[in-house]
């Protein structure tokens, strides 16, 4: 059967979740089963693989995806608790005294705060903890999730303490040990002795391709912003901000850089967030290049239907402390303490953690399909634990507890069924690769097809692939790991650069997050939006295209103006 044949096959179950969901407006909830169903008889058909195991590694999906779960239960959780509390209006008042316009408060929230949040913990947390926070401080439910969603890109590539790199990668490492011998052999100079340097000149590229993109798309999503979700529909609204979006960006951008090529990428996105949110506040306070004229979304009572969803909606403008701000932002700051010390291995904590593991060995009898949970190493964990730490922080009566935990519960049922069938789905497109036929799994199928048809232009392209993938696995280190060696082969055979068509591909990995399934659910679920999936997609399929075409033309330029071959 020809890899084409097996691409054309491998392509239904994402054009199905696509007209579904985009095209007829599904839900997930709906649109997802059917997905999944059509990726099952396409693993039977083209990869002739058995029922049993088609089950089994549907079976290793749902396992993957309760992890998924625990982390938007913990962010639902989080969110009703501080309502209940009044923290979050205590919140909403001290961000007034920042700045009451809106378009500062989404670089804020939604670009550095997730930012710092992504390079603590990656895997979807930064919009579950950042969604919530911009609909308590009155931001239209749809506005939210998608400005979240298209912020959480530009830091991925170093997300969770540099592991789309690090490990995304890792299958490269005999790759590139052997390139480095070959290289010293032919008396090459190579710009790096072994994979740890590969891994940082790969993360240098990267912030070639991210950078301008930080200034771009800040500036683009407040246009996008006031189009779409603004009283006057006007790009023009947005782009007013202009000089704030460079402010910010570039307050992020110093220390992001700085790290990547100082200390290489395990620190960029979480010292670029902190330090960027940092210097952007006391910035803000002091009205530095914000906007003379305050913008706001207008009276709520005139939003269009479509804006909002059916988590509680902030429509308030004035608002009430009822505690210190210190008090009420201590819940989020004791969540990003532990996610720190969590993160890093050098602390000690780290190992610990991840070795309380739920593990799940043989599913149905294979051998080489099992699953774990690492149950306390899971940034939901620390979202619960923080949620009862809450109550007698902020002094919550048992009626208010009571309220947070149901209301928490009754929103989770439609991320759960859309998830578990979502994430089932992408384990049958991994595990593809165990077959009898002994072709390409499902992922390297298309991207082989692609790459057979894209001659010199592959530079271009390079980061599209990265994007398929993080879309199908809802993760960059999984498109890295799936795709890196494909990667790897294209630059070889085009005589272009490796350490420049990978760094390519982690970008389109971060930025391919704006539209995963496997994202756009939580994200949806943490606001109130679960069913509506496919109008996120809709909006942030346009400047996940924006980011493609930009990072397309850098990684051109970089191929062009430079001989190096490693």
């Amino acid at each position: 059967m020809s890899t084409a044949f097996l691409a054309l096959l491998a392509i239904i179950p994402i054009v199905v979740a696509l007209v579904l969901m985009v095209g007829m407006r599904w839900p997930a909830t709906r649109a997802m089963p059917f997905a999944w169903a059509a990726c099952f008889v396409c693993g039977m058909i083209g990869w002739k693989i058995e029922v049993l195991r088609l089950v089994a590694l549907s079976i290793q999906g749902v396992i993957i995806a309760i992890g998924v779960l625990i982390i938007v239960f913990g962010a639902i959780l989080i969110l009703y608790t501080l309502e209940k509390s009044g923290g979050m209006e205590t919140i909403q008042y001290g961000m007034q005294n920042v700045s009451k316009d809106r378009r500062v408060q989404a670089i804020i929230i939604g670009f550095l705060f997730a930012a710092f949040i992504e390079g603590a913990a990656g895997f979807g947390t930064p919009a579950a903890l950042a969604a919530p926070l911009l609909l308590g401080l009155g931001f239209p439910a749809m506005a939210a999730a998608v400005v979240c969603l298209v912020f959480n890109s530009v830091p991925v590539s170093f997300g969770a303490v540099g592991t789309p790199i690090l490990v995304g990668f890792g299958l490269l490492k005999d790759t590139v040990g052997h390139a480095v011998a070959d290289g010293q052999a032919a008396g090459a100079v190579m710009p790096y002795a072994n994979f740890d340097g590969f891994a940082r000149v790969v993360g240098e590229w990267a912030t070639f391709m991210h950078g301008p993109m930080a200034i771009i798309l800040t500036i683009f999503m407040l246009g996008f912003m006031t189009r779409f979700w603004g009283p006057e529909r006007s790009w023009s609204v947005g782009f007013r901000a202009w000089k704030f979006c460079i402010f910010a960006a570039v307050c992020f951008l110093v220390p992001y850089i700085a790290c990547a090529w100082g200390l290489g990428p395990e620190f960029p996105a979480m010292l670029g967030g902190l330090i960027g949110l940092g210097i952007v506040v006391w910035g803000a306070k002091m009205g530095f290049c914000v906007p003379k004229e305050e913008w706001g979304f207008g009276d709520p009572a005139k939003w269009d239907a479509t804006w909002s969803g059916t988590a509680s909606q902030n429509t308030s403008t004035h608002f009430q402390a009822h505690m210190s701000q210190f008090m009420a932002w201590l819940p989020y700051v004791i969540i990003c303490v532990l996610l720190v010390i969590s993160r890093i291995p050098e602390l000690g904590l780290k190992g610990w953690l991840t070795a309380q593991k739920i593990t799940y060995n043989n599913i149905l009898g294979f051998a080489d399909i099992s699953e774990g949970i690492t149950y306390l190493y899971l940034p939901g964990t620390f979202f619960i634990l923080v949620a009862l730490i809450t109550i007698p922080l902020h002094k919550m009566s048992a009626e208010k507890v009571k309220a947070a935990w149901t209301e928490s519960f009754v929103k989770m049922k439609s991320p759960t069924i859309a998830l578990c069938f979502a994430v089932a789905l992408v384990a049958i497109f991994r595990g593809s690769a165990v077959n009898p036929e002994g072709v390409p799994s499902m992922p390297l199928a298309l991207a082989e097809t692609v790459g057979a048809v894209a001659g010199g232009i592959w530079p271009f392209l390079a980061a599209f692939v990265g994007g398929l993938g993080a879309f199908i696995t809802g993760s960059a280190t999984i498109s890295d790991l799936m795709f890196a060696e494909f990667q790897w082969g294209m630059a070889i055979t085009q005589h272009l650069a490796p350490s420049i068509i990978e760094a390519a591909q982690t970008v389109g990995g971060a930025m391919g997050n704006m539209i995963c399934i496997h994202n756009i659910v939580a994200a949806c679920a943490v606001v109130g939006l679960s069913g509506r999936e496919g109008e996120v997609m809709r909006k942030t399929f346009w400047p996940f295209l924006l980011y493609g075409v930009v990072v397309g033309i850098i990684c051109l330029l970089l191929i062009s103006f430079t001989s190096a071959t490693f």
